[in-house]
């Protein structure tokens, strides 16, 4: 057993572990020495047989509740961009189609006072992205600050049961 061991050894002190990307490729070329470049294959195994996948069982036991609170952030922002973008291009297509002019239309063959609603005038495009514009700001305050409270929260509970665990694998 002591002759194994050394011989063990000796073959990690021959071949130092080398840092390789998933396809089993160094990541930095040495080439003054090409031998240490070379995928470490073990003596078992035949070279017709396919390798078997990595995998790794991996633990998400923190979250920097910085980062967190950043990346939140920059995807409510967006988020915000995306809304108040639709909402023009919404309101563009009702004005082209004149769906305020029919309502007001509508409105005023029922029988009701149309000359006090001028429905082109409450939903003026500066109205509505006004609205949209302070709806996605408070959108994105909100929602930052409770996914960075998940977060924080997380981590608390993390602490307690350990995290999260995955097993990734190298396909």
């Amino acid at each position: 057993m002591s002759e194994n061991l050394e011989h063990k050894s000796a073959d990690a002190h021959n071949h130092p572990r080398v840092a390789r990307s998933a396809s089993n490729q160094p990541l930095i070329a040495d080439k003054d020495r090409p031998e240490e470049n070379k995928p470490i294959r073990s003596a078992g195994r035949s070279s017709q047989k396919k390798p078997h996948a990595r995998r790794m069982n991996l633990s998400i036991t923190r979250f920097d509740a910085w980062s967190v609170a950043k990346v939140t952030f920059m995807l409510t922002l967006a988020g915000a961009i995306i809304q108040i973008v639709a909402a023009t291009l919404l309101w563009s297509l009702l004005k082209m189609v004149g769906v305020f002019d029919q309502v007001s239309q509508i409105i005023s063959s029922a029988g009701l006072d149309s000359a006090g609603l001028n429905l082109a005038n409450v939903f003026s495009l500066p109205t509505i992205l006004s609205v949209v514009t302070i709806f996605s700001i408070a959108e994105m305050v909100l929602i930052t600050i409770l996914v960075t409270i998940f977060a924080l929260l997380y981590n608390v509970v993390s602490n307690l049961v350990g995290g999260v665990h995955m097993t990734l694998g190298d396909d």
